[in-house]
């Protein structure tokens, strides 16, 4: 019964399209020259401009004989108006095979109507794709949110806040890449298929290389790559590209997942923070205008605002557990247990001490952290390939940045010597040595400056600037469950 109307709706424009080919028109037409999009034409509107643009049409109001319509691409908006007078009767006649969803290219003159809105005057158009489909309704858009993932055309056709969105995320990387370049860092690109998956603790996808014969895996993190590059003499480099983990999906998480790596030789992580901390206020500033985020709920009511004003806190990982538990540390592991159980955090058996530990920051501290917070001189089992503190050897030199609930950017102090990096590893891998990455330990042999590092995750970073609960409403394309059912 619900499926009769749409197929009624598919049929008559199926009428339509035979109707085009009847008139001897392509229904998908050919290239259209064009001296601008509808949102360029709009941005730099001057009334009597000659001028020719193409995009769908997303409104129509029929005045009778002649009509107004939208014409829509991701740059903009730009009303047309078609009379019989302008584009001749044989035009209109066309006209009237189109619908809403429909491409098509116009030629004509700019004005400005008796209610002052910019337009064109068509003097022609052309049919360019014919949509044999009708578009989500205008008013309500895509709010169905299986179809807004798995359909993202029709969630950037119909809801302007998801293509704001996209456009901000496009913006954010671009303004990353200039601020970088414009402090001397040049852009890598380093194998997303490797044959040792390092430079995270992360289960990866495997696959099978024919031609070699060999195993090879999508990369967790591109960390030993890039310090390969620092051992060749390479000061100042970053990557800003794709890493793939094997793991849970959640509103935080997806399989694949934008990232930003960069290494400075000679730096440290404090160098790296101030560098991160510089870098994110630029980019708020630059692409939402603000340091305060507002983040609001489906009603448009604001529920926290981030403030990104600097300076940003820091704080010793120890001092903010002591925080929570002042004794925490003089406590046994059997005691720390037990303190999770009577406060409701879950832990295992399996886990060690210092993971029962972290669970209780992740918890208590990185959940409920919503304004910028450098965590710093983490446990060095966190953190493998960093540099232990030269005045206390149980923790690393490192900082956490924790914005909006979760960790936004690692950054070390880089481990560069290869003895201590190699029983690092090896403790990682739990004795296993075909995991570990030989051809990385051999250059550090080589030796790698001291060098400040850091990791940025770009999904978490543009859901904290635009407000955004789910990493899905930043990934045009985000990973779903298969359907189910018929």
């Amino acid at each position: 019964m619900e499926e009769h109307p749409q197929n009624e709706l598919l049929a008559v424009r199926r009428h339509k399209l035979e109707a085009l080919r009847a008139a001897g028109i392509d229904p998908f037409g050919q290239a259209y020259e064009t001296t601008g999009t509808p949102g360029e034409i709009r941005a730099s509107f001057a009334e009597g401009q000659k001028l020719r643009t193409a995009g769908r049409i997303t409104a129509h109001r029929n005045m009778g004989k002649s009509h107004f319509i939208d014409l829509s691409d991701s740059t903009g908006r730009m009303q047309v108006y078609l009379n019989a007078k302008e584009v001749g009767a044989e035009e209109m006649a066309v006209f009237d095979h189109l619908d809403i969803g429909d491409f098509i290219g116009v030629e004509g003159e700019t004005f400005v109507t008796k209610t002052g809105e910019p337009s064109i005057k068509a003097l022609n158009f052309t049919v360019l794709s014919k949509s044999l489909r009708p578009l989500p309704d205008k008013w309500h858009g895509v709010q169905d949110t299986e179809i807004k993932y798995r359909q993202r055309y029709l969630d950037l056709i119909s809801n302007p806040e998801s293509m704001e969105v996209f456009q901000k995320r496009i913006t954010i990387v671009r303004e990353i890449r200039r601020f970088l370049e414009d402090r001397g860092f040049i852009e890598v690109e380093t194998p997303m298929m490797q044959a040792v998956p390092g430079g995270a603790a992360a289960a990866p996808f495997k696959t099978h290389h024919n031609a070699l014969g060999v195993d090879l895996f999508l990369r967790i993190a591109p960390e030993l790559y890039l310090k390969r590059l620092l051992v060749g003499g390479f000061p100042k480099i970053f990557e800003l590209n794709r890493n793939f983990r094997n793991e849970g999906i959640s509103r935080r998480h997806n399989p694949e997942f934008t990232m930003l790596e960069a290494y400075w030789a000679c730096a440290d992580f404090e160098k790296m923070a101030e560098l991160v901390e510089e870098m994110v206020c630029h980019v708020a500033q630059t692409v939402c205008g603000t340091l305060q985020i507002e983040h609001k709920d489906a009603e448009g009511n604001v529920i926290r605002t981030i403030d990104l004003a600097r300076p940003w806190r820091r704080t010793d990982y120890a001092d903010l557990i002591k925080g929570i538990v002042p004794d925490w540390y003089e406590r046994t592991p059997q005691q720390r247990r037990a303190w999770c159980l009577e406060n409701h955090i879950d832990v295992t058996h399996c886990q060690e001490d210092f993971e029962v530990t972290q669970h209780i920051f992740e918890k208590r501290v990185e959940e409920k952290t919503m304004n910028p917070l450098f965590v710093t001189h983490c446990p060095k089992e966190l953190v493998p390939l960093a540099k232990q503190n030269a005045v206390n050897s149980s923790v690393v030199d490192v900082y956490e940045l924790i914005i909006n609930g979760q960790e936004i950017s690692p950054g070390y102090s880089e481990l560069n010597d290869p003895d201590i990096q190699r029983e690092r590893l090896e403790h990682q891998s739990g004795g296993e040595t075909q995991k570990l990455d030989e051809d990385f330990l051999t250059a550090l042999e080589y030796g790698m400056p001291p060098a400040g590092g850091i990791g940025i995750g770009i999904d978490r970073l543009v859901m904290m600037l635009t407000g955004v609960e789910s990493i899905r409403d930043v990934i045009l394309f985000p990973h779903m469950r298969p359907r189910t059912g018929g």
